[in-house]
């Protein structure tokens, strides 16, 4: 099939973008989205022009660094698939297709579709982590967990990172994003004793890298390429509510 791209453009951090228009001929319906990219780069490539720039690592829909809005949407039209895995089949011949990179103040554009994301980074190490001495490792079932308890820790564990909620949130928020690393941590033991600080923490770092507030859009479930459940979100606003609670430690 044969298809119009058109692209996103920006040569650095500090020029002004656009969008540019690419063909896209003989694409295999096999082909994934990124090497459908591949193709057309390999073709500007010939012609003596600047390859189209987007982040790739595993292309397996593990890693998420294949962040683009397609049409509108990040990671494109398929539920719960990440770029990478989104294949050209749900695509039809003389389709016009918009790709762009993440849009949101704390993700600054480096060049074409490839953004700094560095901002996620900060939130999770601000807290995102115990910091406990553990010496040797204890045997798995020396420290029993209900299933439901492992299940719910695991089903926030699933996030990648990618920041698809935050393209997709009208208000560039990062709470689903912190409130699957705050959740996956507060109920399990380990994460227990550092609980108020954690929270506190990465808190503050969303208001400080430029995140916007969360307003009860959905929009970020419905983008997740992992399904994460706006549920963690509740989750992490009982958990910094737990903060205004005096514990015996405050004295």
């Amino acid at each position: 099939m044969d298809l119009t791209l058109h692209v996103w453009r920006q040569k650095g951090p500090q020029d002004k973008g656009k969008l540019e228009t690419y063909p896209a001929k003989n694409v295999s319906p096999d082909m994934s989205f990124l090497e459908m990219l591949d193709e057309v780069n390999d073709g500007l490539i010939k012609s003596g022009k600047d390859p189209i720039a987007f982040d790739h690592d595993c292309r397996e829909g593990i890693c998420g660094m294949c962040s683009q809005v397609i049409n509108g949407r990040p990671h494109g039209k398929q539920e719960k698939t990440t770029v990478c895995q989104l294949h050209m089949r749900q695509y039809n011949d003389g389709d016009e297709i918009f790709i762009e990179p993440w849009r949101a103040k704390a993700f600054p554009i480096q060049k074409d579709l490839i953004v700094d994301r560095s901002s996620l980074d900060v939130i999770m190490q601000a807290g995102g982590y115990t910091s406990c001495h553990t010496g040797g490792v204890d045997d798995a079932n020396a420290m029993l967990i209900p299933k439901p308890t492992a299940d719910y820790a695991m089903d926030a564990a699933e996030c990648i990172g990618c920041g698809a909620c935050i393209a997709a949130c009208p208000n560039s928020s990062a709470m689903l994003f912190t409130s699957a690393k705050v959740a996956q941590l507060a109920a399990l033991p380990q994460g227990k004793p550092e609980a108020r600080k954690r929270v506190l923490a990465m808190t503050q770092a969303i208001l400080d890298e430029g995140f916007g507030n969360c307003t009860n859009h959905y929009e970020c479930e419905a983008a997740c390429p992992k399904g994460i459940s706006v549920k963690f979100i509740a989750k992490l606003n009982r958990e910094y509510l737990k903060t205004m609670i005096p514990t015996s430690t405050d004295a």
